[in-house]
């Protein structure tokens, strides 16, 4: 399953598709800090106000190495579709941020192809 994969959604039912196999719940999970020239920079850019790109980007890219995790623990399982897609994060230390992504991972086939 690739990082762009069509069968991954936040619903619970993929419109087209019948479920028809449920292999569990899976998740990926990452842990990351900003350095503390990092820290600096995004210190500065919150100085002038709005968007805080250098935290930004480190939250895409957490956000996005989770989802990657978490299809290929739904590939491993043998499944197509993740669906009940989730994001979580928690704060665990000073700087430091847990994001979990998770969902049900199933193996769906179009409606038409009975």
């Amino acid at each position: 399953m690739s990082e762009t994969h069509p069968l991954t959604t936040t619903t619970f039912e993929l419109p087209g598709y019948r479920v028809v196999r449920n292999h569990g719940v899976v998740r990926g999970i990452v842990v990351r800090s900003r350095s503390v020239i990092g820290n600096f920079g995004a210190q500065l850019q919150s100085l002038f106000g709005g968007n805080i790109s250098i935290y930004t980007e480190l939250c895409e890219r957490a956000r996005g190495d989770a989802f990657n995790q978490m299809l290929t623990h739904a590939g491993e399982l043998g499944a197509n579709a993740v669906i009940g897609v989730r994001y979580d994060a928690t704060e665990i230390g000073h700087s430091i941020t847990e994001v979990l992504c998770y969902g049900t991972a199933v193996s769906v086939e179009p409606m038409n192809s009975l």
